[in-house]
């Protein structure tokens, strides 16, 4: 492709095989130890941290590169207090009515329950918003495209990044959670996609004894 003021070279280098090899092997090795956490510190993160791990999330691809993401950091006590009261609502809803037996069951093992304390706890929540629509200055609306999945990449770019910082996450999904939208006054073109916890793991911290799938049960190589 001939370049012009669209276009602009590509920076990126070819590494050795052996250091390609070496560098998959690490980075793996490395995520393999990512745990979900629900007991946390109240130890501050330091801010560089926070928003250069947010802008690792917004290096995502995206639909015609329409950018459909906001990020709401919240560290205020009183907004954690406020979110966390109206997630425990909804959460207290759907472990008596809107989860089924096979649901339950499925937490089960994962003790977990409607009781929320780490989002008063952790240092920071991180309320992840997709966006339908973008709005220009003046008002002009211009369609997103597959919003969904756009947004889910940059949110798993976003916890790989604060993992990779060191720090310890928990995706909290709490339905419906148009709550978000009115506690973090968001317009309405915007919806909630999913509240990351995050923080350093409080001391002597317990996760659940799961094992991840095998190469083999994830993933066919067709040569």
């Amino acid at each position: 492709m001939a370049e012009s003021k669209n276009f602009i070279p590509l920076n990126f280098a070819v590494q050795p095989q052996q250091d390609m090899e070496q560098s998959a092997e690490g980075f793996y090795q490395q995520m393999a130890k990512r745990r979900s956490v629900r007991d946390f510190s109240d130890k501050p993160i330091p801010q560089s941290v926070l928003e250069n791990a947010i802008l690792a999330a917004g290096t995502a691809p995206s639909g015609a590169n329409m950018q459909p993401w906001h990020f709401v950091v919240v560290q205020d006590p009183e907004i954690k207090k406020q979110i966390r009261e109206a997630a425990e609502v909804e959460e207290r809803e759907l472990y008596a009515n809107r989860a089924s037996n096979e649901w339950l069951d499925a937490l089960a093992p994962l003790g977990t329950d409607a009781n929320k304390p780490f989002l008063e706890t952790a240092p920071a929540l991180i309320a992840i918003f997709l966006k339908k629509v973008s709005i220009d200055a003046d008002g002009t609306k211009h369609k997103n495209y597959y919003t969904s999945e756009s947004v889910g990449i940059a949110t798993g770019v976003l916890i790989t990044a604060l993992h990779q910082a060191g720090l310890a996450t928990l995706t909290h999904t709490p339905s419906p959670m148009k709550f978000l939208t009115e506690i973090l006054q968001r317009p309405s073109h915007e919806r909630p996609f999913l509240l990351l916890v995050v923080g350093y793991p409080a001391d002597n911290t317990l996760v659940p004894n799961i094992q991840r799938l095998p190469l083999s049960d994830i993933a066919n190589f067709l040569k």
